[in-house]
């Protein structure tokens, strides 16, 4: 698996990462995540991008993979609780947010802590990047981040405070690639893309069910991408393609529940960059559909 090196951090990250959610917030058995994040250890990866929020996700990878610590990097996040009934931006809380995760991952600090779509007023006061500092000194996190888009991501770049940046980023969310990502890469923030395939909102061929996958089949009807049309793992392939083509990313973080699909996403990227003209036409419909009205998704 091709590395990056993740802006200043000097972290070498897979181009692929696995990102918690789905392993967290569906039915999976102990057994299955073992299975998916050791083998996708064994295959190359090496980022592993979780949060509190994401129900049960950190406790069944500090159970999966936590003796194998030093084989990768470890990725969380504060401030968008769930299932907690306090409130989310609360300074004790974020503290004792960090200690729940890092216990239950099973470890004494992350490799990257990172603010969860923070609302942009809270950045500008200053007490919660402050806060992260502050684990950072502790040795609690060895690096900080802010995981956001449209103008909290933007301020979040223009504070020069942290280490990453991780945001939307895919066929159907192509905002960051002009308004956050440049400044980012100049300033030598890691940037992280989330959402890399739009959720595959396409697969189908119908309206999703799930209200968070529902924006991006609108965009996706109205942008007609004719590789769509292309069998599923074609049609994947391209558009995460697309999102490591960006300048300025170093890692794409992809979630699922499923052994083995890690490592068969890797294999639809093996064949590296789109061809400059692909590159064209997706940014030449973006541009058209959407207007420049279409904001990033949290």
């Amino acid at each position: 698996m091709k590395q990056r090196i993740l802006g200043s951090t000097g972290m070498k990250v897979s181009i692929l990462g696995f990102g918690g959610a789905e392993i967290g917030q569906e039915q999976v058995e102990q057994r299955t995540v073992d299975a998916l994040l050791n083998g996708a250890l064994d295959a190359g990866l090496n980022v592993i991008d979780t949060g509190e929020c994401y129900q049960y996700s950190e406790e069944r990878i500090g159970k999966a993979v936590s003796h194998r610590r030093n084989d990768f990097y470890l990725f969380t996040k504060i401030g968008h609780n769930q299932g907690f009934e306090e409130d989310n931006w609360d300074l004790g809380m974020m503290e004792r947010s960090l200690e729940r995760s890092l216990k239950r991952l099973n470890t004494d600090y992350v490799d990257l802590l990172q603010l969860h779509n923070c609302p942009e007023e809270l950045l500008r006061s200053g007490e919660v990047i402050s806060l992260l500092q502050k684990f950072k000194e502790q040795g609690k996190a060895r690096f900080i981040g802010c995981s956001a888009d449209g103008a909290a991501a933007q301020y979040a770049v223009q504070t020069g405070l942290f280490d990453t940046l991780q945001t939307s980023l895919n066929i159907a969310d192509q905002e960051a690639i002009e308004r956050t990502i440049p400044e980012a890469a100049r300033r030598g923030m890691g940037v992280i893309a989330k959402r890399p395939i739009a959720n595959a909102a396409w697969r189908t061929g119908a309206r999703p069910e799930a209200a968070y996958h529902q924006e991006y089949w609108e965009r996706l009807r109205r942008l007609r991408y004719h590789f769509l049309n292309a069998p599923l793992p074609e049609s994947v392939g391209t558009a995460l393609r697309f999102t490591l083509s960006v300048p300025g990313v170093q890692t794409a973080i992809v979630g699922t529940a499923r052994p083995g699909r890690w490592e068969e996403n890797a294999e639809l990227i093996s064949q590296g960059a789109l061809p400059m003209e692909a590159i064209a036409e997706i940014r030449g419909r973006w541009q058209e559909a959407s207007a420049g009205q279409w904001p990033g998704q949290v």
